[in-house]
């Protein structure tokens, strides 16, 4: 069957980059579709990533301080009992509201929907299959693939749904670990280790490399670090797990220490397997139009989004680059206004990075590694949250900011934070930086108090060695 409508663009895939860059098509006067393959909008983030991560993660947070932290507020609290169930369900409502909420915006902005598996199969057509089979055949001036990716399965830790888990069903326990192990430390063992931690497990996080987060500044993942071992997280380092087997409830895990070679053993009644996402790039027709892949399934493009068709784009997480949902939303922005005759672009260096444990850590542009390798000469102005009077009425003042900025022009070059809300304290740096500003610019700009936003205001001064509140 084949629609009797010829549009100028059909996105394959609904998360944050095909929905924003489908509304954005829309609004510039273009006929939009979109095929998403699940029954819900919303992709990986919406769905089983982003926005339920951190419903549970504000839940679990409420559900420690109320054990902990409430009584030297003055709150007296004689039980706290978890309501896993209840949790869980304001998770998926949460949910609910929001993969809903892009259906609406696809009739505001009249955009066509269309639920089935989509694949390209000429350079102006797009195939989509129903769940019962059915097929439609879309007619399109230009083709988006944001078709997002899905967790990486390792050989000797295969899912079994159960007790090995992906981020998906980390999001879904029935009940709580007794000893949840994590494979990997970036951002979703750590941010999903610390909920299972808060509401009861205990949590063992082996990482391959010597240090946790990443890419992330050392000097900052290592204050996260100490912050969460305090919080009862274990962290086994350079460590290599090799095998698994599963004995009656637990699963047995062999793992290698990198430093010494020693091999050993550890159980638990839940793995989470953490090491990373790889693209979604399988069964869309990419091999039969000849469009190339990389080993890892990503979709080389130019820097216009195109693929070998300069009419069939890619963006999001199957193309090379951060695995992040607010990239791949301007990127789908991007593709719209190219695709409009406008110059669609996205400046890479801003793009931050957050890890919404407690605290958060938040960063944009290079680590103070990066500009040591670059051979770039700086300077740094750090500031704790010791001195904070926000901090203090909160009760959490662990953490620093950190300001790295060009030794001769001041120019910032990037920012790195952990402590409370850095999640939302980045976004003034990257707006700093997205208009080329100096440290100086942050450090004589108002900033209200009493406000976490200070930390950064004299880490900015301390660039110079000019903070005031130490």
């Amino acid at each position: 069957m084949s629609a009797d409508v010829m549009y100028d663009l059909v996105i394959i895939g609904s998360g944050p980059g095909g929905y924003v860059g489908a509304v954005r098509a829309a609004q510039l006067g273009l006929k939009v579709a979109v095929v998403e393959k699940d029954k819900t909008f919303g992709g990986t983030c919406l769905n089983v990533g982003c926005i339920p991560s951190k419903a549970l993660l504000d839940s679990s947070e409420h559900f420690s301080m109320a054990q902990h932290e409430f009584s030297s507020h003055g709150i007296v609290v004689s039980k706290v009992e978890l309501d896993l169930q209840k949790m869980l369900e304001r998770k998926n409502k949460i949910v609910k509201e929001l993969t809903g909420g892009i259906g609406y915006l696809f009739k505001k902005n009249k955009i066509d929907s269309h639920i089935g598996f989509g694949k390209i199969v000429s350079q102006n057509q797009v195939e989509v299959t129903a769940e019962e089979g059915s097929k439609t055949l879309l007619n399109t001036k230009n083709i988006c693939i944001a078709t997002g990716s899905v967790p990486v399965e390792l050989s000797h830790l295969k899912y079994d749904g159960k007790k090995i888990i992906s981020s998906t069903e980390a999001l879904s326990l029935e009940q709580v670990p007794k000893h949840m192990i994590v494979v990997g430390a970036g951002v979703i063992g750590l941010e999903l280790g610390s909920v299972w931690k808060r509401l009861g497990a205990k949590v063992t996080v082996i990482e391959f490399n010597n240090k946790i987060a990443g890419t992330m500044d050392t000097q900052i993942s290592t204050v996260l670090q100490k912050s969460l071992v305090k919080q009862g997280l274990e962290f086994m380092l350079e460590c290599k797990v090799t095998a698994s087997r599963t004995e009656k409830s637990e699963v047995v895990l062999t793992y290698e220490e990198m430093k010494g070679k020693a091999t050993k053993e550890i159980s638990g009644d839940v793995v989470l397997v953490a090491v990373g996402r790889r693209p979604f790039s399988e069964k869309l027709g990419l091999e039969e139009m000849g469009i190339e892949k990389d080993p890892r399934g990503f979709i080389p493009v130019d820097n216009h989004y195109r693929t070998r068709f300069p009419n069939i784009y890619a963006i999001g997480d199957v193309i090379p680059g951060p695995m992040l949902a607010h990239k791949a939303e301007e990127e789908g922005v991007a593709v719209a206004e190219i695709i409009a005759g406008q110059a669609g672009h996205v400046n890479y260096h801003t793009v931050p990075w957050v890890i919404y444990t407690w605290p958060e850590l938040a960063g944009v542009g290079y680590t103070e590694e990066q500009v040591k390798e670059k051979g770039l000469e700086y300077k740094v102005g750090t500031f704790p949250f010791t001195p904070n009077g926000r901090a203090k009425a909160m009760g959490f003042t662990e953490g620093l900011a950190k300001i790295i900025a060009d030794k001769h022009t001041d120019k910032v070059l990037g920012v790195y934070i952990v402590g409370p809300r850095a999640s939302d304290m980045i976004a003034e740096a990257v707006i700093a930086m997205e208009f080329s500003a100096s440290s100086e610019d942050i450090a004589r700009s108002f900033h209200a108090h009493p406000t976490l936003s200070e930390v950064l205001r004299e880490a900015a001064l301390n660039t110079n060695k000019l903070a005031r509140q130490m």
